[in-house]
């Protein structure tokens, strides 16, 4: 497969840029990463970087309005917060390229914070906690599941927040903590993707990120989850209409490459109607109306995760048995299963290479992981991944005294 070319430079204040250009089509993708995330925050004031995410919009320092001038140059925007990072995109006609520049750099350099805008935000996140997560059948279960899975990583809570009151309690203060201390270009990667010239796109950075201050930064120390050697459950009832499980398991984080074999058993596990899930527990003994396996892919050790509702009439009891045979039947994976993921991971990352928003997201992530090359690597460790390192995952992951397990159960229903 062939390899992105990319050039990239550090600015004095810190700020890593990064280019990578293709003139196939006369557009280009702005992409800032900052290197923050939930984990990053007070476990007494959670939801604080998806909160920024929503701030970052209402106008900086010098631009009262964030949309209208990108809009006018037809461009457009989004974001997205995770555990580990939050990440800001433009997408815009490569004409148009410093319009991206300067809007980006007048947030980065400072918000136009103020009691209103933060009402108005806290807001939103408030009705979104409600509506996702408290409002939504089943919504909570994975915020009760981290909670039981991880007992000392801040991974326990999810991006929006651990509960509600840390939102409703955050002061104009909290909030300008938080931006300057994680706000800053010496936290931050600048990618741009796109019908650029690279001297043309450093000079822009110099112009305009140039002048902002490298910033003391709050990180700390993130307290490492010890290894789980007990089982863990939990039952919670709720108004839903059928029972449900929820299972977790530790795994390394996504800067091991045993990540990636981990990664390779969920794609066996729920690869559609030709994984093992769908066709054991849905299919063929009918206890499950679906079931799914998902790896989360995270900077830190993560989790593989597999929840699935019941089928009726099913017990939880039922449910897990034949999950434990799906999972067992993993170490019967063939060379042939194994080649089938393999190459639709392969088309995937072909794929990823024609889209600039796709490209641009994929450099970003991989510099926030500290190694950019990662874009390159990836496709290569997947294809490398021998079938008996497979099957040594499915003993070494999926271990009863390495999972957590939440038991969903309609309210009034006996557990």
């Amino acid at each position: 497969m062939q390899k992105l070319a990319y050039q990239s430079r550090v600015l004095n204040n810190g700020l890593h840029v990064l280019v990578h250009e293709d003139h196939s089509v006369p557009k280009a993708v702005v992409d800032i990463i900052y290197k923050v995330g939930s984990k990053d925050e007070d476990p007494e004031r959670t939801g604080f970087a998806h909160l920024f995410e929503h701030l970052m919009f209402e106008g900086s320092k010098n631009i009262p309005q964030y949309d209208i001038p990108l809009q006018r140059v037809g461009g457009e925007n989004n974001a997205f917060t995770t555990a580990d990072v939050t990440n800001y995109f433009i997408s815009l006609p490569s004409s148009q390229l410093e319009t991206a520049f300067w809007l980006e750099s007048d947030r980065m350099l400072e918000l136009a914070f103020s009691e209103e805008k933060l009402e108005i935000q806290k807001k939103v996140v408030i009705e979104e906690y409600k509506q996702r997560y408290l409002n939504q059948p089943y919504g909570d279960a994975f915020i009760k599941l981290r909670a039981l899975h991880y007992k000392a990583h801040p991974y326990q809570w999810p991006t929006i927040g651990k509960e509600i009151r840390h939102i409703e309690e955050a002061t104009l203060q909290d909030v300008k903590d938080f931006f300057f201390g994680y706000y800053a270009p010496n936290n931050a990667t600048l990618v741009v993707v796109g019908d650029v010239v690279p001297e043309e796109v450093f000079d822009l950075a110099e112009k305009w990120f140039g002048p902002i201050p490298s910033r003391k930064l709050k990180k700390h120390p993130i307290t490492q989850e010890p290894r789980q050697e007990e089982v863990r459950k939990a039952h919670h009832q709720g108004n839903v209409p059928i029972p449900a499980i929820y299972k977790m398991y530790h795994i390394p984080g996504n800067v091991d490459q045993n990540y990636y074999v981990a990664d390779i058993l969920t794609d066996l596990l729920s690869n559609g109607k030709s994984g093992i899930l769908f066709q054991h527990m849905v299919k063929n003994t009918q206890l499950s109306s679906g079931t799914q396996a998902f790896s989360w892919g995270l900077h830190d050790p993560g989790v593989i995760s597999i929840d699935g509702k019941l089928a009726e009439g099913v017990s939880f009891e039922q449910f897990e048995g034949g999950l434990k045979t799906a999972i067992e039947m993993l170490e019967a994976t063939s060379q042939e299963d194994l080649d089938r993921i393999k190459r639709k991971l392969q088309a995937t990352f072909v794929l990823q290479k024609t889209n600039f928003l796709n490209k641009a997201i994929a450099f970003a992530m991989s510099d926030a992981l500290g190694d950019i090359e990662l874009i390159n690597t990836t496709p290569e460790i997947y294809q490398n991944i021998k079938l008996d390192e497979v099957k040594a995952a499915v003993k070494d992951y999926f271990r009863e005294d390495n999972s957590s397990t939440l038991y969903y159960s309609p309210v009034g229903e006996a557990i």
